[in-house]
C-alpha cells in the first residue's frame, strides 16, 4: 500500500489528459514511430532482394517484428520498466539509483548503459534528418532542385539540426503541442494505409503466431540467418528512449498512448508484408533500386504527401532522443556521475527540463557526425549498436529492481534469462556493422563513459577528505574576528554557498577558508543553502542565527520555475534581518545615493578543491582528479548559475585535504658550509 502511493504521488504532476497524451505523441514515440519507413527496407534487402520474397520470408519475418516490439517495448519496458520510476524520473540512471544499495560494482552497466544511449543520442538526429531530407529526392519536383548533390542535402540537414536544438529551450510542452498533432496524423497514416492492404490479403495476420518467426529463423530459406535480427531490432530502436523520457510525459500518459500507437505501427508492418506477398513476382519491381515497400506500395498521386510527412516525422523522431538526454544527464548529475550543470524547467511539471549545456554538445555532435558521414547509408551502420548494450544494462539493473525492490524470487530470474538472451542475439547480429560506422558510436560512448569515470573516481577521492564541522564551535572564533582590528575588514558581509543542508554543520573547506587562508575579517558571515523544490513556484527561506548577530546559516526554499537570483533574494533576507534588529546596522559614510541605507557590502565567495603536488594519492587518483577539475571548469561557473554575474564574487582555491608524502628530515648547514 505504501510503494502504490509513493507512485501515485511520483506522478501526481502530470496527470493524463488529451493535451499531454498529444504531448506524449509529440515527444516520445518519434523514434520507434518511424521504425516502418526502414525495416521492411531492411529485411527485404537483407534476404537477397524483392526477387526474393516469398509467403514464408514474409510471415517469419513479420513475426520476429511484431514480436520483438511486443516483447521488449510492451512488457520489457512499458509493463515492466516504467514501473521503476525514481520520483517520476525514468531511464538507466533513474533505475540505477534505486538498486545501488545492491552493490557498488552495479555501477558499471549504469554508466555504460547511460554512455551508450547519449552516444545513440547523438547520432540519431543526423540520421534522421539526413534520411528525411534525402527521402525528398523521390519526388521529381523536389529532385530538379536538390540534384544528386550531397552538399545540399549536408547544408540542408545541418540548418534543420541547428533550428531542431535552438527551439529546445521553449520546452517540451510546446514542442509536444507543435509536435504532437503531425504525429498523431502520422500514425493514423501508417494504421489506415496497413489497414487497406491487411484488408486486401488477411492472411497476413497468421505473423502474430510466434511459431512461424521462430521456424523462419531456423529455415534454411532464411538467407540472413541470425543476422535477420538486427533488422528486427530497428523496431524497437526506440523503447530505452521511451523509458527516458518518462519524467517529462508522465506514466499514465505513455500507458494511455502506446495501445494506440502499437496497433498502428504492427498495422503498417502487415500492410506492407501483404503488399508484398502480392507483389512478389512482379517483374516491374525487380530493377527498382533500394526498393523500400513502405513508399513502393503507395499510389503514386498519395506518395508526395507520404514523403512530405514522413520527412516531418523523422525530424521529430529525433526529439525523442535529446528529451531523453536531458533527463538521463540530470539523473547522472544526482548520482554525482557527471557535473552539475545549469538547468531550466520551461514548463510547468519538474519532469519536463532544459540544460543548455547537454543540448550544446549534442548540437556540435550531431553537426560533427552529418560533416564526417555525409550520407545516411553511412550513418546508418553506426546506428543501433550502442542501444542493444543499453538494453542489456537495463536489464542486468531490472533484475535487481524486481528482486530486491519488489520481493519477487522467481520471476526475475526468467526475465533476466530470456532478456539477456533475446538482446544478446540482436547485440551480435548488429555487431556487423561495427566496421562500417559502428565503431563511432562506440568510440562516442566510451568517450561519454569515460567523462563519468573522471568524474565519479575524483569524486570518490574528494569524498575521503570531506569532513562537516560543527559551526557553533567556531562561534567565539568568528567573533574574535570580527572585533580584531589587526586585520582589515575583507566586506561587510562574506557570503559563502554551501551544498550541505544540515543547519548545524558547516563544511571543513569553508572555515579553512575564513579562518586559516589570511584571516577574512567582516562584520557578518552568510552561510547560503539553496535547494529546489518539487513545487513550481515556491519561494521562501529560513534563518538560523545561533543566538548572534554575526553568523547567519539561510536555507533558500525555490521552486523549480523560480530563478536563483541568489544575490537579489539574499538581499531581501538581510533587509528582513535589519528590520527585526537581528542584524545590526551597517552605516557607511559615501555612496552615490542620497540615503545610503544601513545594508554594507558584500562578497560572495567561491571555494574551489586544489590537489596539492606533494598529496599522497595514487597516481590514477591524481589524474582522475585532474581530470574531474578540467571537466568541472568546462561545465560553467556556478556564478552564472546562481545569479551572481554582476555581484562581487571572489575564487579562492584550497587544498584538498589528503594525507602528505613522507619528506625525510633535510640536514642543516653553517652559512659558509656547502655539502
Amino acid at each position: 500500500m505504501e510503494q502504490k502511493a509513493k507512485e501515485a504521488a511520483s506522478h501526481a504532476a502530470i496527470p493524463v489528459s488529451i493535451s499531454a497524451m498529444l504531448v506524449t505523441l509529440g515527444v516520445v514515440y518519434g523514434d520507434i514511430g518511424t521504425s516502418p519507413m526502414y525495416v521492411t527496407k531492411a529485411l527485404v534487402a537483407g534476404n537477397g532482394g524483392i526477387g526474393s520474397v516469398t509467403e514464408e520470408f514474409v510471415l517469419g519475418a513479420l513475426s520476429l517484428v511484431v514480436w520483438t516490439v511486443t516483447l521488449l517495448t510492451t512488457v520489457k519496458y512499458v509493463l515492466i520498466s516504467l514501473r521503476a520510476d525514481n520520483h517520476g524520473e525514468g531511464g538507466i540512471f533513474a533505475l540505477y539509483s534505486l538498486v545501488k544499495r545492491c552493490g557498488k560494482w552495479l555501477i558499471i552497466p549504469a554508466m555504460l548503459g547511460g554512455a551508450a544511449l547519449l552516444a545513440d543520442g547523438i547520432l540519431t538526429p543526423a540520421v534522421t534528418v539526413t534520411t528525411a531530407i534525402e527521402g525528398l529526392r523521390t519526388i521529381p519536383a523536389v529532385h530538379a532542385v536538390l540534384g544528386d548533390d550531397q552538399a545540399r542535402v549536408v547544408a540542408i540537414t545541418l540548418a534543420i539540426i541547428i533550428v531542431l536544438f535552438l527551439v529546445q529551450r521553449i520546452g517540451t510542452a510546446k514542442i509536444g503541442r507543435a509536435f504532437g498533432p503531425i504525429m498523431t496524423l502520422w500514425f493514423l497514416f501508417l494504421g489506415g494505409t496497413g489497414l487497406f492492404f491487411v484488408f486486401k490479403y488477411p492472411a497476413v495476420l497468421l505473423c502474430l503466431n510466434p511459431l512461424r518467426g521462430i521456424g523462419f529463423l531456423l529455415s534454411p530459406n532464411n538467407h540472413a540467418g541470425i543476422m535477420i535480427l538486427g533488422s528486427c531490432f530497428l523496431a524497437t530502436t526506440g523503447a530505452e528512449a521511451l523509458y527516458s523520457d518518462m519524467g517529462h510525459v508522465g506514466r499514465g500518459n505513455i500507458y494511455a498512448t502506446w495501445p494506440f500507437v502499437k496497433c498502428c505501427l504492427l498495422l503498417s508492418y502487415m500492410g506492407q508484408g501483404a503488399w508484398l506477398i502480392n507483389n512478389a513476382g512482379n517483374p516491374e519491381l525487380m530493377g527498382i533500386a533500394d526498393l523500400n515497400p513502405f513508399y513502393q506500395m503507395l499510389t503514386p498521386g498519395l506518395r508526395p504527401f507520404a514523403v512530405g510527412l514522413s520527412t516531418v516525422a523523422a525530424i521529430i523522431a529525433s526529439q525523442a532522443l535529446i528529451t531523453g538526454a536531458f533527463s538521463l544527464v540530470s539523473e547522472a548529475s544526482r548520482l554525482d556521475l557527471m557535473p552539475h550543470m545549469q538547468v531550466f524547467y520551461p514548463a510547468e511539471t519538474k519532469g519536463q527540463l532544459y540544460i543548455p549545456m547537454v543540448n550544446n554538445v549534442m548540437l556540435v555532435g550531431c553537426v560533427i557526425v552529418v560533416l564526417l558521414f555525409q550520407s545516411s547509408a553511412h550513418m546508418e551502420a553506426a546506428y543501433g549498436l550502442a542501444i542493444t548494450l543499453t538494453m542489456m544494462c537495463t536489464t542486468l539493473l531490472l533484475f535487481f529492481y524486481l528482486h530486491v525492490d519488489r520481493g519477487l524470487k522467481v520471476v526475475p530470474y526468467i526475465f533476466v534469462a530470456f532478456f539477456l538472451m533475446l538482446e544478446g542475439f540482436f547485440f551480435v547480429s548488429s555487431l556487423t556493422k561495427f566496421f562500417h560506422g559502428g565503431y563511432f558510436t562506440i568510440l562516442m560512448a566510451a568517450l561519454i563513459m569515460g567523462v563519468m569515470v573522471c568524474w565519479y573516481n575524483g569524486t570518490a577521492v574528494e569524498r575521503r577528505q570531506f569532513t562537516l564541522l560543527p559551526l557553533r564551535s567556531y562561534l567565539p572564533q568568528l567573533k574574535r574576528l570580527r572585533d580584531d582590528d589587526r586585520y582589515e575588514p575583507m566586506s561587510d558581509n562574506i557570503v559563502y554557498l554551501t551544498k550541505d543542508t544540515n543547519t548545524d554543520y558547516i563544511d571543513r573547506d569553508i572555515v579553512y577558508s575564513i579562518l586559516d587562508k589570511h584571516p577574512k575579517r567582516a562584520r557578518a558571515w552568510w552561510f547560503v543553502n539553496v535547494e529546489t523544490m518539487d513545487e513550481p513556484h515556491t519561494f521562501a527561506y529560513s534563518v538560523e542565527t545561533f543566538g548572534t548577530d554575526y553568523v547567519f546559516r539561510v536555507h533558500l526554499y525555490l521552486g523549480y520555475k523560480v530563478n536563483q537570483r541568489v544575490n537579489a533574494y539574499l538581499r531581501q533576507v538581510v533587509q528582513d534581518l535589519a528590520a527585526t534588529g537581528e542584524l545590526p546596522p551597517q552605516m557607511h559614510d559615501y555612496s552615490v545615493y542620497k540615503d545610503p541605507g544601513n545594508i554594507g557590502t558584500f562578497k560572495f565567495v567561491m571555494i574551489r578543491k586544489l590537489l596539492a603536488p606533494e598529496s599522497d594519492v595514487e597516481p590514477s587518483e591524481r589524474t582522475a582528479i585532474t581530470l574531474k577539475y578540467i571537466i568541472r571548469r568546462a561545465a560553467g561557473t556556478p556564478a552564472r548559475w546562481y545569479g551572481l554575474e554582476n555581484s562581487n564574487v571572489s575564487f579562492e582555491y584550497v587544498p584538498l585535504f589528503t594525507k602528505f608524502k613522507a619528506v625525510s628530515k633535510m640536514q642543516r648547514l653553517a652559512p659558509d658550509e656547502r655539502p
